[in-house]
C-alpha cells in the first residue's frame, strides 16, 4: 500500500508541476492550476496526501514563476497545506459545499492576510482578486474531475484515508 500510496503523490505532484506552468494572470506571477491536483489527491486519498500535494505543488508553481516572493513562499505553501488538508477532510466526510466555500474563502481572503503586515494593505488588495478566480477555477476544476475518479480510486483498494 505504501508504494502505491507514494506512486500516487508522485504522480498528483507532478500535475502539480503542470497546472504550475498554466498562469492565471495576476500582479503576483504564482496564480496556476497547480493546487487542482491537490484538491484531487485531498478527496481521493485523503486530506494528509493532499496537503503533502499542496504544499510541493505551489513551492513548484513559485519556482516556475522565480519565488517573486521570495521565502515567503513557503509560509504560502503551508497554508495551502491546511487549507487542502481541511477541505480533504471536509469532502469526504460529506460537507462538499462546506469544504468548497472553506477552501475558495480561505484561499483567496484569509490565506493572504500575512501579507498585509508583512508588505501592506496595498498588496493584498491587489492580490485577492486573481487569488478569487484562481481558487474557482481550480476547485471548479477538481469538483468536476473528482466523481470521475473515485471509482478508479475504491476499485483499487484507496478509498480509505492513506496512511502517511
Amino acid at each position: 500500500m505504501k508504494r502505491k500510496l507514494v506512486s500516487w503523490l508522485a504522480m498528483f505532484t507532478a500535475l502539480s508541476a503542470v497546472g504550475a506552468a498554466i498562469k492565471i494572470p495576476a500582479i503576483v506571477g504564482s496564480v496556476a492550476l497547480d493546487i487542482f491536483p491537490a484538491l484531487l489527491a485531498a478527496a481521493l486519498l485523503g486530506g494528509g496526501a493532499g496537503a503533502i500535494v499542496a504544499a510541493f505543488g505551489h513551492l513548484l508553481s513559485a519556482l516556475a514563476g522565480g519565488f517573486p516572493l521570495g521565502p515567503m513562499h513557503f509560509l504560502i505553501a503551508g497554508e495551502m497545506a491546511v487549507l487542502v488538508w481541511l477541505f480533504g477532510m471536509l469532502y469526504r466526510k460529506s460537507h462538499k459545499i462546506s469544504a468548497i466555500v472553506l477552501f475558495i474563502l480561505g484561499n483567496a481572503i484569509v490565506a493572504p492576510l500575512p501579507f498585509i503586515l508583512l508588505m501592506n494593505i496595498g498588496f493584498y488588495l491587489a492580490i485577492v482578486p486573481s487569488l478569487l478566480v484562481g481558487s474557482i477555477i481550480n476547485t471548479g476544476f477538481a469538483i468536476l474531475v473528482i466523481p470521475r475518479l473515485s471509482s478508479l480510486f475504491s476499485v483499487q483498494g484507496v478509498k480509505h484515508e492513506a496512511k502517511l
